[in-house]
């Protein structure tokens, strides 16, 4: 499984305007309607909040993966928005939040769910590439950095 499997181009935001916990997920159940006219935003945005109320997903060093399940999708979705200036999502190391990977899996895919966040968490380890993140100019670039590194073995 490789993210470019279930993140598009067209769900990628490079300077999200959200500044509080609430509007980013918000922001990103639009940016996945948006990508994929299917999702409705309210399901989205309910999915998320229902899983923060769990704890925070904010897995620090500057990210946060907000997932969840939803019931009648036919495939994992994903988003990804940056925020410059970055949030307070109250991630575990208190720091402010800056790279937001919004995932959503379909209702009965456990192990697909949990592939694809064990595969973010790893790649959102490496400093190098969460610095190259912020500092890429668009959407596209931020796309194809996340496509490359990925692909490395």
């Amino acid at each position: 499984m490789r993210i470019a499997d279930f993140l598009s181009p067209q769900a990628v935001v490079a300077d999200m305007q959200s500044r509080t916990k609430p509007e980013v997920l918000r922001e990103l159940s639009a940016t996945l309607a948006r990508a994929h006219p299917n999702l409705r935003e309210d399901r989205l945005v309910a999915v998320l909040q229902e899983r923060e109320k769990l704890g925070s997903t904010g897995i620090g060093e500057g990210v946060a993966i907000p997932h969840g399940k939803l019931a009648g999708m036919d495939s994992l979705q994903a988003a990804f928005c940056v925020s410059r200036a970055g949030v307070d999502f109250e991630s575990i190391d208190g720091k402010p939040t800056h790279l937001f990977f919004a995932l959503v899996a379909p209702e009965n895919s456990a192990g697909v769910h949990l592939k694809a966040l064990a595969r973010i968490s790893r790649l959102f380890k490496n400093p190098r590439f969460r610095a190259a993140i912020l500092e890429a100019p668009s959407a596209a670039d931020i796309h194809a950095l996340i496509v490359q590194e990925d692909a490395r073995p």
